[in-house]
């Protein structure tokens, strides 16, 4: 199946074909974007692919709506994070689950595996997401909130390193960076709280 990663946005517009375009022409010459089902006004899969013919990402739009792919993904989702910890960043995201309204779904190819190709992704990724009221999902990490801080534990037993990390507490996100291999931060997240030996960053104020 891949490795994929998500863009989650409430908001069912979409940006044009020509302003993603030209965001890769004028970014990463390198790159190009072109579609590969619909057309230019009216997208449903577009291809990142290097002007060496190598393919870095193919990108869906999934809409969602009763019986659409869009909605079968964010069944799915509900499903998986059910067992996740902590309880407050899951309940946060089965609400925001059901105000989702488009799926930008980002299959990773040959190509993302170069730095350049990977920054392209990330670049396009991130123009989606930017457009506002949208979180970001990867296979085998988890969600983010809308501040692209990871908010629930999808990650294997195994894994370290820093990352950023929020909980929600009493309405209010509280950012910090974790170790995610330090047993004492891992459980303390777990629980829906700040490391002891972490400061945190207050969001500023209740977050809807």
């Amino acid at each position: 199946m891949g490795y994929y990663t998500r863009v989650l946005s409430k908001d069912d517009a979409f940006p044009a074909f020509d302003e993603l375009a030209g965001l890769i022409r004028d970014a990463h010459p390198e790159y190009k974007l072109v579609v590969e089902s619909g057309d230019e006004e009216e997208w449903d899969t577009l291809l990142l692919v290097g002007n060496d013919e190598v393919e870095v990402a193919v990108i869906e739009r999934n809409p969602v709506f009763d019986g659409s792919t869009g909605q079968d993904e964010i069944a799915d989702f509900l499903e998986e994070i059910q067992d996740c910890k902590p309880a407050s960043g899951v309940e946060w995201l089965v609400e925001y689950l059901g105000e989702v309204k488009t799926v930008y779904a980002f299959q990773h190819l040959q190509g993302s595996e170069t730095e350049e190709g990977s920054n392209a992704l990330h670049a396009l990724r991130s123009a989606l997401w930017e457009r506002g009221d949208a979180i970001i999902q990867a296979d085998g990490e988890g969600f983010t909130n809308e501040d692209a801080y990871h908010i629930v534990w999808q990650f294997s037993d195994s894994v370290s390193g820093p990352w950023n990390m929020g909980v929600f507490q009493d309405g209010t996100w509280h950012h910090f960076k974790m170790d995610l291999g330090d047993p004492d931060h891992r459980a303390a997240f777990f629980a829906g709280e700040v490391p002891s030996d972490l400061s945190a960053i207050r969001a500023s104020g209740p977050i809807d």
